[in-house]
């Protein structure tokens, strides 16, 4: 191959591949992040997904597949993979996304005039199960975001983070990313969302308030390059500790297992809507590319939602 893989993607996925399918393989997982610009995890989730793929296939030829092998599969194959999955014990969540990443891959074969197979459109996607997201309550959000901990660079830290996702309805991923060039300016913060779509998100000003305390008590240099939320030992904060610290915090509040500092996006939205703001409105703050992701992202109070029937309803006016 001319370049090397992407450094997110494990070199063993081509090894199992022919030659022909490996390259082809290569060239995709490049579309992916460098034209399609699809998130770390979505490309890691994709990679893996394939790679599973691929050992299928291999099992099933008894052979390294070639693109040969693939343009041949019948619905018969694929319905036989994604079986092996759930036999696996793999969710239907976990099946429903290796197929996708399938289909992504045949159908960019197929526009790019490599190879064809119809058989891959006919294979259903296994039904996952709706659920709705678990915000926090607007108390147990507050509670969480003004404790002080024991004042340490790491506890203002944390208090800073969880204050940015919760009052920007920030991904942690893009919390994370952020670099000190990108601190607020003029009470805006410019966020480059899934897809490299760039967004404007208004900020509070307790968010930049919590942000400076953090950045005059972190011990380590300031560079215009430098992420804005770092370790203990100075390198980009990782995802991982950031759930982790969220978990230690769930303890002391009595929070459910479904707080997570995903929760704190969820309950930014949520607590708009039941604040009067509309969806379209809290769509733009999300960088939600369809309404149909920001309505399931709210949890809407019964109570306040008839309320707002009552008070906005031409017919209910009349009558009053």
């Amino acid at each position: 191959m001319a370049e090397s893989p992407p450094p997110i993607i494990k070199a063993e996925i081509f090894a199992l591949c022919a030659p022909d399918l490996a390259e082809t393989l290569h060239q995709w997982l490049r579309y992916l992040q460098y034209e399609k610009y699809v998130s770390r995890h979505t490309l890691r989730a994709y990679a893996g997904d394939i790679s599973q793929f691929i050992r299928f296939l291999v099992d099933h030829h008894g052979k390294m597949p070639c693109l040969d092998d693939l343009s041949q599969m019948s619905l018969r194959d694929f319905r036989s993979w994604i079986s092996g999955r759930a036999i696996e014990d793999a969710s239907a969540a976990t099946r429903s996304r290796a197929l996708s990443g399938v289909k992504n891959f045949l159908g960019w074969l197929d526009k790019q005039g490599i190879m064809h197979n119809p058989a891959i459109l006919l294979v259903r996607s296994p039904k996952k199960p709706h659920k709705l997201p678990r915000p926090l309550y607007e108390k147990q959000a507050l509670a969480l975001v003004n404790d002080p901990g024991d004042e340490s660079w790491i506890d203002k830290r944390n208090r800073a983070l969880f204050t940015l996702l919760y009052g920007c309805g920030l991904r942690i991923e893009e919390a994370l990313s952020l670099t000190l060039n990108d601190m607020p300016r003029e009470g805006y913060l410019r966020i480059m969302g899934k897809g490299r779509k760039e967004r404007q998100v208004p900020v509070l000003k307790i968010v930049e308030e919590m942000l400076d305390l953090y950045l005059k008590a972190c011990p380590f240099p300031a560079s215009p390059e430098r992420t804005i939320f770092l370790g203990a030992r100075g390198r980009k904060l990782n995802q991982g500790v950031a759930q982790k610290m969220m978990r230690d915090i769930r303890g002391k509040f009595k929070l459910p297992e479904t707080a997570t500092p995903h929760a704190l996006r969820h309950s930014f939205a949520t607590h708009l809507l039941k604040n009067g703001a509309n969806l379209r409105e809290i769509q733009e703050l999300l960088g939600h590319a369809s309404l149909s992701t920001t309505q399931r992202y709210t949890e809407i109070d019964p109570t306040k939602l008839l309320e707002v029937y009552k008070n906005s309803h031409p017919r209910n006016k009349d009558s009053s």
